[in-house]
């Protein structure tokens, strides 16, 4: 667990370091090495209830940089970043959760169509998400808490009309400090979010 306590300050003083002399090719080799890719399930939510034919876009989600990328955050405290060390994301994350939100209202079937915002029809709806926090929180005892909290607003496209906004946030504790345990406790908070955030969108556009 003590490498999920380093700042990035820290990381790459280390990294630094380890660049003299003949460990150079060594360190070199280490950066070249690919990254184990772990991906995510959508989850649809209910596939009986109001049903439209309206057509919904999902925007890219937007992140602060710190989110953006194809790293898995985790956050030792309030104030400091740094990323698992030998594992990543299918792709950067906001695209990643575009994906799924996509995957999961469009597994309901009560939407005409549902697509990203980047093609498909003229929509009468747009998803718009911000993504605040999809992090690994570790406490001082070393507890790995999976954490992710995003504001979904949908509007109506035809006059920019804002229906609705609202907060979606969950946790889960992870099993262990590895990888595979952190992504399936990031799993097990989508599990719980996608399918209320596919309910409530199907029930606003």
């Amino acid at each position: 667990m003590r490498s999920l306590h380093l700042t990035r300050r820290a990381a790459l003083a280390g990294a630094l370091s380890a660049l003299g002399g003949c460990g150079a090719v060594s360190a070199l080799n280490t950066a070249a090495r690919p990254l184990d890719t772990y991906d995510l399930a959508p989850a649809p939510g209910a596939t009986n209830g109001r049903r439209t034919g309206r057509t919904v876009l999902v925007a890219r989600p937007e992140a602060t940089a710190a989110i953006a990328t194809d790293r898995i955050m985790v956050k030792p405290d309030a104030v400091s970043v740094t990323y698992l060390p030998d594992a990543r994301w299918s792709d950067e994350l906001p695209l990643v959760l575009q994906s799924l939100l996509v995957r999961s209202i469009s597994g309901t079937g009560r939407v005409g169509y549902v697509g990203r915002s980047d093609g498909g029809p003229v929509p009468d709806s747009a998803l718009l998400v911000r993504i605040d926090a999809f992090q690994v929180n570790a406490g001082a005892d070393d507890a790995l808490v999976a954490e992710v909290n995003m504001t979904l607003t949908v509007v109506n496209d035809r006059d920019q009309r804002v229906v609705a906004t609202r907060g979606f946030s969950q946790s889960v504790p992870a099993a262990g400090d590895d990888p595979a345990s952190i992504v399936a406790a990031f799993q097990a908070v989508l599990n719980a979010l996608l399918p209320a955030i596919s309910d409530w969108v199907v029930q606003r556009v």
